[in-house]
C-alpha cells in the first residue's frame, strides 16, 4: 500500500557536505555577478546575449521538470492510480526544477530587480511574455499542489521554538484551512498545471523561430515549438525513473520497478512520436545533408539524435531491458541526457550569430553559478524527503 513517509536517515552525510561546498562557491560567484555585473563573471557579449545560464539553468530546467505534469496527468486525469507512489517525488522535482529556473533567470537577466514587471506591463505579441507568465503561474500552482504534503506532516504538530511559539496557533490554522481548501480545488490545479506546462514548454521553442539566420538549419524548423513540447512529454517519465532510481539507491529503499516498468511503456510511444517528428522534419527540409560535414554542430546533432533518442527507444522496446533496473535506468539516463543536449544545442551550440564573433564557451564563474544552483536544488530535495512524506517510507530496507 502506498504510504509516503519522511526518511529516517541522518541528514549530514559526506554527500550533503559536498553539496554545501558547491553552494558556497556558487553563492560567492553570484555575489561577484551582482557587484561587478554580468560581464565580470560571464563570457557573454552583444552577439552572445545568452549562454550556459539560459541553455541549462532555464531551458533544460523547464524540460526536466516535465515529470511533474506528465505524472500528474497519467495518475489523476487519466485515472491510473497505480502510479500514485511516484507522483510526490515527481511533484517535488518539478517544484524544485521551476524554482531553479526562476533563480537562474534572476542571475541571467540584466535588471533582476525588474523581473516582476511582466505582471503589469503586458506585451501579448511577445513569446517571452507568454513564457514568463506561464512559468510564474505554474510555479505558484506547483507550490499549491505541494502544500498538502507539508500540511500532512505538520498539521496539529506545530511546535515553534522560543518566542515563535506565539505563532503556533496561527500556523496550525493556516495548515488546516489551506489543506481543506486546496483539497477541494486540487482537480482544477492539476488540470491548470498540465495546460500551463504545455503552453510554455512549446513557447520556449517558439522563441527561437525569430532567429532564422542565427540558428543552425539542423535545429531551425517551423515545428520547433512542437518538438520542444513532444520532447518534454518524452522525457517526463524517464526523468521520474532517473530520479526515483537514484533516490532509492542513495537512501537504500526498495526499487519501484513494479511501477516504473509499466510507466515506461508509455515512453515508447511518446519518444517514438518525437523521434518520428525529428527525423521526418529533417527529411522534409533536406537538412540531412549537414549530418556528416564534420562540424561541431553536426556532431552534436548526431549525438543528440542517436544516443539520446534512437538508442534508448530501441532499448525500451526490449521487455528484458524494461524489467531490468540497470537497463531501464540506462535507457532513462540516455533520454534525459538527450533532452539536455537538445536544449544546449538549440540555445548554445547551434546558435551562431552572423557577426564577427570569436565563439562562446562558458567561463569558470558561469559554471560555478550553475553547479551551485544545481547543488542547492539537490540540497533542498534532501531536506524535503528527510522531513516530509514524499518517498515510499514503507519500502525502506532494514539493515
Amino acid at each position: 500500500m502506498h504510504k509516503p513517509m519522511a526518511l529516517r536517515k541522518p541528514f549530514w552525510t559526506p554527500g550533503v557536505l559536498v553539496l554545501v561546498a558547491f553552494m558556497i562557491v556558487g553563492a560567492f560567484t553570484i555575489i561577484a555577478r551582482f557587484t561587478g555585473g554580468i560581464g565580470y563573471v560571464a563570457n557573454l557579449s552583444t552577439a552572445r546575449p545568452w549562454g550556459l545560464w539560459v541553455g541549462v539553468d532555464v531551458a533544460t530546467g523547464v524540460a526536466l521538470a516535465a515529470g511533474g505534469f506528465t505524472t500528474a496527468a497519467v495518475a489523476h486525469i487519466f485515472g491510473r492510480h497505480a502510479y500514485e507512489p511516484v507522483t510526490r517525488p515527481a511533484l517535488l522535482t518539478a517544484v524544485l526544477g521551476y524554482t531553479f529556473v526562476v533563480l537562474g533567470l534572476i542571475v541571467d537577466i540584466g535588471r533582476s530587480w525588474a523581473i516582476w514587471k511582466p505582471m503589469f506591463n503586458w506585451n501579448t505579441n511577445s513569446v517571452l511574455f507568454e513564457v514568463a507568465m506561464c512559468v510564474m503561474c505554474y510555479l505558484n500552482v506547483l507550490y499549491l499542489e505541494f502544500f498538502p504534503i507539508v500540511a500532512e506532516q505538520f498539521k496539529g504538530k506545530v511546535n515553534l521554538p522560543g518566542p515563535l511559539a506565539l505563532l503556533n496557533g496561527l500556523v496550525d490554522g493556516i495548515l488546516h484551512i489551506g489543506d481543506a481548501i486546496i483539497d477541494k480545488i486540487m482537480w482544477a490545479l492539476i488540470i491548470l498545471g498540465v495546460v500551463l506546462s504545455c503552453m510554455h514548454q512549446s513557447s520556449l521553442g517558439s522563441l527561437m523561430l525569430i532567429a532564422p539566420t542565427k540558428l543552425h538549419p539542423l535545429w531551425y524548423t517551423p515545428i520547433l515549438p512542437l518538438l520542444f513540447l513532444t520532447s518534454a512529454f518524452a522525457v517526463g517519465y524517464p526523468m521520474v525513473v532517473f530520479e526515483t532510481t537514484i533516490a532509492s539507491s542513495s537512501f537504500k529503499l526498495d526499487s519501484e520497478m513494479n511501477i516504473l516498468t509499466p510507466l515506461t511503456r508509455i515512453t515508447i510511444f511518446l519518444l517514438g512520436f518525437y523521434m518520428a517528428l525529428k527525423i521526418g522534419d529533417m527529411a522534409v527540409r533536406g537538412t540531412w545533408i549537414y549530418l556528416l560535414d564534420g562540424t561541431a554542430q553536426s556532431n552534436a546533432f548526431v549525438a543528440e539524435l542517436v544516443l539520446g533518442v534512437i538508442l534508448p527507444w530501441f532499448m525500451l522496446l526490449s521487455p528484458r531491458i524494461r524489467a531490468s533496473r540497470k537497463g531501464l535506468f540506462t535507457a532513462a539516463t540516455l533520454i534525459v541526457a538527450g533532452v539536455v543536449l537538445n536544449r544546449i544545442n538549440v540555445f548554445i551550440v547551434g546558435f551562431k550569430p552572423p557577426l564577427s564573433d570569436p565563439g562562446y564557451f562558458p567561463s569558470i564563474a558561469e559554471m560555478m553559478v550553475t553547479f551551485g544552483l544545481i547543488a542547492t536544488l539537490m540540497f533542498l530535495y534532501r531536506i524535503a524527503v528527510t522531513y516530509l512524506p514524499v518517498l515510499q517510507g514503507s519500502q525502506e530496507v532494514s539493515r
